[in-house]
């Protein structure tokens, strides 16, 4: 990979003497090693992993160090990143206990993020600073269970940022609008054919399965159960914070609330029936502000022992409130991992 400011000089044409690069016809070079690292600190300083959960508070403290390069470079609005980066988290943890507080300190490295495995999670490894007592054990046990998957997930989103374009996406959508505005003789001409397609078309958007910037999930799983066990599952927390081994609060009451994945989703229940139906209002925390989904799960138990669930989830975002566009991928792969996988794992289930 070329680092910053060695790119071919075959391709990399002067500047204009006005420094106008129209329509980034040129190479574009950004360096976004600064906004890499001020980004990530965001991403992944002050994140609570554990609060207070078996007697333990753990949490992430701040990004001590990011060592590498990072840039991205813009070519008639076309985006390609470059980056190769190592860096390194802090964490703590602490317990009471009757001899007192207990406190430990550690660190999460990732020794190498780079744009060849953008769609890899990296390495990460977990430490601990100082002798390593059985608290101390116990607490770096703790971050690889819970805090390495939410590392790696904020690590997808800073990704996922770059593959826009990084500190350059601003940019680049707003060179896009006056493209749209130009050309003022072609609104009249436009307007005189436009009135015959004009009805099929929002007649055709009506009967579309999605609104704008909105999307559906639908999928459908086996499971060799009784409907009304795995209906209990789903509406017991207890069991919740069993096989996803996080805190969970469920009302089982229609109209009352949930909090599942200590606290990273939440919702109300719309409509119950044991054994038959789960409705309800759903969302994650990282969506925007009073923003809901709507989830519907149809339990069908075609033969004794046998149980079909039908999933249909309605107006996920695209994008969550940080420009993540990601969301739907990642729900629907909760779901199917965190979720169904894991409860089939635990409890017997079958495949």
């Amino acid at each position: 990979m070329a680092r910053y400011g060695e790119g071919d000089k075959r391709w990399i044409v002067e500047e204009r003497a006005d420094g106008t690069n129209v329509h980034n016809w040129h190479w574009a070079e950004r360096d976004c090693l600064e906004w890499s690292r001020a980004r990530l600190s965001v991403l992944l300083a002050g994140l609570t992993v554990l609060d207070g959960e078996g007697g333990l508070t753990l949490r992430t403290v701040a990004l001590d160090k990011l060592d590498g390069e990072a840039y991205v470079n813009i070519r008639k609005g076309k985006v390609i990143p470059g980056y190769e980066l190592s860096l390194t988290l802090s964490w703590e943890a602490e317990a009471a206990s009757e001899a007192g507080a207990a406190k430990v300190a550690g660190a999460a490295e990732v020794p190498y993020l780079a744009d060849e495995n953008a769609d890899e999670d990296p390495d990460l490894r977990v430490t601990v600073r100082g002798d390593e007592t059985p608290f101390a054990r116990r607490a770096k046990d703790a971050f690889l269970a819970r805090g390495k998957p939410l590392v790696l997930e904020k690590i997808r989103e800073f990704v996922a940022a770059m593959a826009k374009g990084g500190p350059a996406k601003d940019e680049l959508e707003s060179k896009k609008t006056p493209g749209k505005a130009a050309a003022p003789a072609a609104p009249a001409a436009k307007k005189e054919e436009a009135p015959a397609p004009a009805p099929a078309a929002k007649e055709k958007k009506a009967k579309g399965k999605d609104k704008e910037g909105f999307k559906t999930i639908e999928m459908t799983e086996k499971f060799y159960c009784r409907a009304k066990d795995i209906y209990e599952i789903l509406m017991d927390e207890n069991r919740w914070k069993g096989f996803t081994q996080s805190n969970a609060r469920i009302s089982r009451e229609v109209g009352g609330e949930f909090s599942l994945f200590d606290g990273s989703i939440t919702g109300i229940n719309e409509e119950l029936q044991e054994g038959k139906l789960i409705a309800q209002k759903w969302r994650f925390g990282s969506w925007p502000d009073g923003l809901y989904s709507s989830v519907r799960l149809v339990f069908d138990e075609p033969e004794s022992g046998v149980t079909i669930i039908k999933l249909k989830q309605t107006d996920v975002p695209e994008e969550d409130k940080y420009g993540n566009s990601t969301v739907v991928e990642n729900t629907e792969r909760g779901w199917r991992e965190l979720i169904f996988q894991r409860i089939r794992g635990v409890f017997g289930f079958g495949i």
